[in-house]
C-alpha cells in the first residue's frame, strides 16, 4: 500500500473541514436554533411527528451526532467514532426522506445519504496528517476504535429505525413510512 502523501493529507483536511462544517451547522440548527433552525423544541416536535420517540431524546441525539460528529470530523479528532456517529444519524435522515425517492429536488434522501457516506469514508480512511488525531499519536484513531464505533452505531441505528417503524404503525421489516414531510434544519 502506498504511503499517504501531502496531497492526500490536504485532500482529507479539505473534505473533513467541509463535511464537518456542514454537519456542525445542521446539528446547531437542531440544538440551538442557529442558522435559521428550529432549535431543540421545534426539532423535538418534528421528531415526534416523524415517529422518533421520545422526541426530545431523539432531537438531542440527532443534533449531538451532527454537531459533535461534524466538529470532530472537521478537526480530525476521534475520526472513526465521529464518522460512525454521523453515519448513524444520517441513516435516520435517509429513512425520513426515502419515501420521496432519491433526488433532493423531490425531497429525497440524496443529501443525507451523501453526508453519511462521506462521514463513513472519513471514519474508515482516517483523518490524515493534518489532524488532531495525528498530533495526538492516533490514540483515538485505531482499527479497534473504528470497528467498535461502526458496530455500536449500526446496532443503535437498527434499534432506532425499528422503533420508528413501530411508532408509525409499520412493521419492523418496513424500512420507511410513507409521507415523511419536511425536516427542520
Amino acid at each position: 500500500m502506498p504511503k499517504p502523501n501531502r496531497r492526500t493529507d490536504l485532500g482529507l483536511l479539505v473534505l473533513r473541514a467541509g463535511t464537518g462544517g456542514v454537519l456542525f451547522a445542521h446539528g446547531a440548527q437542531k440544538l440551538f436554533g442557529w442558522f435559521g433552525g428550529h432549535g431543540l423544541e421545534g426539532t423535538q416536535d418534528a421528531m415526534e411527528q416523524m415517529g422518533f420517540r421520545p422526541g426530545r431524546q431523539s432531537a438531542l441525539a440527532a443534533g449531538a451526532a451532527e454537531a459533535g460528529g461534524g466538529a470532530l470530523l472537521a478537526v480530525g479528532l476521534a475520526t472513526p467514532a465521529a464518522g460512525a456517529a454521523v453515519a448513524g444519524a444520517m441513516a435516520g435522515a435517509v429513512s425520513v426522506h426515502a419515501p420521496a425517492g432519491f433526488f433532493v429536488t423531490e425531497g429525497g434522501y440524496e443529501y443525507p445519504a451523501f453526508l453519511g457516506f462521506a462521514a463513513a469514508c472519513l471514519g474508515i480512511a482516517g483523518p490524515g496528517r493534518y489532524s488532531l488525531d495525528h498530533a495526538l499519536g492516533h490514540r483515538l484513531n485505531r482499527p479497534w476504535v473504528m470497528a467498535a464505533a461502526f458496530t455500536v452505531t449500526a446496532a443503535a441505528a437498527s434499534v432506532v429505525l425499528r422503533r420508528r417503524a413501530g411508532a408509525l404503525g409499520n412493521g419492523p421489516e418496513q424500512a420507511a413510512p410513507p409521507g415523511a414531510g419536511n425536516v427542520p434544519g
